[in-house]
């Protein structure tokens, strides 16, 4: 039964979005036509593509989550049908799409290691096999491939999968009571209600939801039953340590947590659940306000890819994986679809530009799977491939590179959202972007050269007038915005409301709303209970966070030290895309002397100078696209531009 208090706001889907943009527009070029053949050929080549007809004795066994890496790269790659037709992607889908029918047991199951590998152990290792998971992305892939091509094959394949899941899991006494041990199938269930109608779908995500964590715990019996010890964090590390209605902080692995999550707001915004509704406010709040890194990124551990505890958020040895920064957006367009909060879009923006961009290089063909805010290239030799220093071809679990596939096709799904009232506006690309509000259907054409700079003009393209609003969103980033609408200035205090501006009028043909947002560079300090930045400032121009590399300002880097009334000139650098805003700023650097080869001495013996000097810093999502060398985010700072000595 819907709650009214749930709102009913939708994206526009990004198959009626066009973008035109400088930032965005090359990196989806160079998404097409380089990362989605390189993607193919390498999950070809480790036989992933091939795991559906695998056979024993043959190498490249498959292994549990390979079918969620193909899985991603056809949900990209369908995404990138709808934008521009391609015959030769077509035919290798569906050449895919054919294995899996030829390996699909009569019952609808659908898994090529447990058809090919243990066939006898289907279901019977919910907590760490990735049986529900690999569904779920298949469920995400199918929809997205209908939705592209009208083709039902794979979408039969996946509804007869799904139809077998309803019949072995549900509350009902005969069935499994279990759950996943890495969430996705929740959200992924919703996507396939949506397209076929089928309410069971629903229903059977929210079981998944509300028996997490319950008592009996369906993992303890299970963990019993094949004579496993519980994982050494406990049921936390699974999100199942308590029922997901009353947990009140973002627990274990990071990209399961923020999966879950997501399909925990979907499934509220779709039936109402006032009770799942109030456990993502609260679970959104933990994570965004005490355990999210400056550039989005969040699970700091390595060990376990996890969550810790509020304010653990350190530098050199944080994970950052790419696929959480990535279900942050997730998490924060879900969110968006329950409430109008610019919040919600001020984190999926700082994600998407930091802790996402950052995990896929220029050239469309090296990868970061970890994203730490500070690193060393002496450090390579004794990290393993998914946490190195400088960008990786491929990995051994290889969830992140389609998983910034996918996200990069479908881009424009993220920018927009309608509902009966009107249009928001959550992120600012140039673009155009059917919509239809107010029983009328018209064009936002977008002009802009975000975020290099904060100038966004927006014109009206409508058959006819309409009363509807337009809702921007005033990004946290920015002191002072304003807007006009065809010239005449918007008071945007009495405007505002949850973060947007609502310019709720009459709109016409060519009518033009221009949002101004000065781009000023300023210095960034953590909550004062994050041990591991005490004394230290981060830059930030605009939604962009900015590092500091060796490239521009030599070796130790912890021997700059920043002043806390620095002020930034912009410049180009030679060695990057001539778009890119780079900063400058005086510092200084710490010139050691006199310490005779000790490793410790007397302060009262050590001659430590400061001499000024020049910092370069450049966008985060940048770092590690030219020579390898250190990086950081936060350096030290001193509370005074003057050149002290001691």
């Amino acid at each position: 039964m819907k709650n009214e208090d749930l709102k009913t706001n939708r994206p526009i889907g990004f198959e009626k979005v066009q973008i035109d943009d400088a930032f965005w527009a090359p990196r989806i070029e160079t998404n097409l036509k380089v990362t989605l053949p390189l993607e193919y050929e390498l999950c070809k080549s480790t036989g992933r593509i091939d795991a559906w007809r695998w056979k024993p004795g043959a190498p490249n066994e498959p292994h549990v989550f390979w079918d969620s890496d193909v899985a991603k790269w056809v949900e990209a790659a369908a995404y990138s049908l709808v934008k521009e037709a391609n015959p030769e992607l077509e035919r290798l889908i569906d050449e895919y799409v054919d294995m899996m029918a030829e390996a699909q047991d009569e019952n609808g199951y659908l898994n090529s290691h447990f058809l090919r590998v243990e066939p006898d152990k289907k279901w019977t290792n919910l907590h760490a096999d990735h049986e529900l998971y690999c569904a779920g992305h298949l469920m995400e892939a199918a929809v997205a491939y209908n939705n592209a091509t009208g083709k039902r094959k794979f979408l039969d394949l996946i509804c007869g999968f799904a139809n077998l899941i309803c019949e072995e899991f549900g509350s009902e006494p005969e069935k499994k009571q279990g759950y996943p041990g890495h969430p996705e199938i929740e959200l992924a269930l919703v996507k396939l209600y949506s397209a076929t109608g089928e309410r069971k779908y629903l229903e059977l995500s929210r079981f998944f939801l509300l028996n997490r964590g319950t008592t009996p715990n369906y993992f303890k019996a299970e963990l019993k039953s094949l004579n496993k010890e519980i994982p050494y964090s406990g049921f936390k590390y699974l999100q199942a340590h308590k029922p997901l209605l009353d947990q009140e902080a973002a627990e274990g692995h990071a990209v399961r947590a923020l999966y879950l999550y997501t399909g925990m707001a979907e499934v509220a915004a779709e039936t109402g659940d006032q009770g799942l509704a109030d456990a993502c406010r609260r679970l959104w709040l933990n994570v965004t306000t005490k355990r999210m890194h400056v550039t989005g990124g969040v699970g700091p551990s390595p060990t376990g890819e996890m969550f810790t505890f509020d304010y653990d958020l350190p530098n050199e040895t944080a994970y950052a994986e790419t696929c959480a920064a990535i279900a942050l957006i997730f998490f924060a367009r879900a969110m968006l679809t329950l409430e109008d909060a610019a919040s919600y879009a001020d984190i999926m923006e700082r994600s998407l530009y930091n802790g996402v961009l950052s995990g896929v290089g220029l050239d469309g063909k090296h990868f970061f799977y970890a994203n730490p805010l500070a690193a060393s290239p002496q450090m390579n030799e004794f990290l393993p491939e998914n946490r190195k220093t400088t960008r990786q071809e491929w990995f051994g679990c290889s969830c992140c590179p389609p998983n910034i596939a996918r996200i990069l096709a479908s881009l424009g799904g993220y920018a927009y959202f309608e509902d009966q009232s009107g249009l928001t506006v959550n992120l600012y690309i140039a673009l155009s972007a059917e919509f239809a509000v107010a029983g009328t259907k018209g064009i936002l054409e977008v002009e802009t050269n975000y975020p290099w700079d904060g100038d966004v003009r927006m014109t009206m393209g409508l058959p006819k007038s309409a009363n509807f609003a337009l809702k921007l969103r005033l990004p946290e980033w920015c002191d002072s915005p304003s807007l006009e609408v065809n010239g005449a200035i918007i008071d945007l205090q009495t405007h505002t409301t949850n973060g947007y501006a609502c310019v709720n009028r009459e709109w016409k043909d060519g009518d033009i709303a221009r949002l101004i947002m000065p781009m000023k560079a300023k210095l960034m300090v953590a909550h004062p209970s994050v041990r591991q930045d005490t004394g230290r400032v981060a830059i930030q121009r605009g939604p962009l966070v900015y590092c500091l590399e060796e490239t521009d300002n030599g070796p130790e880097l912890e021997r700059i030290i920043i002043p806390s009334d620095a002020t930034f000139a912009e410049t180009a650098l030679d060695d990057l895309p001539s778009e890119v805003v780079a900063l400058k700023c005086d510092a200084f650097r710490e010139i050691q002397t006199d310490w005779d080869d000790k490793l410790y001495r007397d302060i009262r013996k050590v001659n430590n100078e400061r001499r000024k000097t020049t910092v370069t810093a450049i966008p985060y999502h940048l770092w590690s696209n030219r020579k390898p060398g250190e990086m950081i985010v936060f350096a030290r700072k001193t509370n005074s531009n003057a050149c002290p000595h001691k």
